[in-house]
């Protein structure tokens, strides 16, 4: 019978993080693969874990993934874990645990610590929606691209950055988005962990004095609806009502629909709508 592969969540600092359960897994399966091995070495030492490891990151994730799986088709259960949090989110896991199911083998995920879920949940801001797009790529075309999808976006907005290019991507963030309420979280679940609930503005203003420090989490706030709607409405008074019935008459929609949507496009009532049209006519 084939292998399983376990996605193991380890901590992002607090070493206290870890669950029972990935303790258990990490002790009982044949090897343990992991993006750093001289990092998971701590990690292992620590809970006394003797389990062999092998290397699996960013530079040999493909041809590794077809070593591993071979592993696992001749019976053999694989740990991966990350240096920090949860295997696969921005993360080469992602791509090990798409090629197991391809092959027909079993992946499970054991739970816990993630640093995207962390700095969402304690930065004050909207959690029912979120969007998470990590690291930000580095190919100036598609980063535009992408900043100037998340400039309309609604939902809570997380991203990952690294301290020497953080005061770049504020500024990105600031030409794209405006100036936003956020949290900017750092050193999470250790000793000295922080959440600055910020703005995008201040955040900057701040950075021209201190030099950034540690890996970063940034949660940023979503556009308001409102705003959007305003500026349709604004966009719509542009053009008189009579240049706005045509355009919907001109689909084929009868007069009382058409008045029904030019009302709603500019936020009044049918009746104002209705009553302008006589005047005019």
């Amino acid at each position: 019978m084939s292998g399983k592969l376990y996605l193991c969540a380890t901590p992002i600092g607090n070493l206290e993080d870890i669950t029972l359960r990935v303790l258990r897994t990490l002790k009982e399966v044949d090897l343990i693969a992991a993006e750093d091995t001289r990092n998971s070495i701590k990690l292992l030492n620590h809970f006394d874990i003797k389990t062999p490891m092998t290397s699996y990151h960013e530079y040999n994730k493909i041809d590794k993934a077809y070593v591993l799986i071979e592993k696992m088709q001749q019976g053999q259960n694989i740990a991966l874990i990350t240096d920090a949090g949860t295997p696969g989110i921005s993360d080469p896991g992602e791509e090990l645990a798409a090629m197991c199911v391809e092959a027909g083998i079993e992946v499970t995920s054991l739970p816990g610590p993630s640093a995207c879920i962390t700095a969402l949940t304690l930065s004050g801001l909207p959690t029912r929606r979120f969007t998470f797009e990590a690291f930000l790529p580095a190919d100036k075309k598609e980063r535009k691209e992408i900043l100037e999808e998340l400039a309309g976006e609604t939902r809570t907005i997380i991203l990952y950055e690294a301290p020497h290019r953080l005061v770049r991507t504020l500024e990105e963030l600031r030409g794209t988005l405006g100036n936003r309420r956020m949290t900017l979280c750092r050193e999470l679940t250790k000793k000295h962990e922080t959440a600055f609930r910020t703005t995008i503005e201040d955040l900057l203003i701040y950075y021209e004095k201190e030099k950034p420090l540690g890996e970063c989490v940034l949660v940023i706030e979503g556009r308001s609806r409102s705003e959007i709607e305003q500026e349709a409405r604004q966009s719509w008074e542009e053009i008189s009502i009579e240049e706005h019935m045509e355009i919907y008459e001109k689909q084929g929609i009868q007069r009382k629909e058409a008045m029904k949507l030019v009302a709603k496009d500019r936020g009044v009532t049918k009746r104002e709508i209705y009553q302008y049209m006589i005047q005019k006519n």
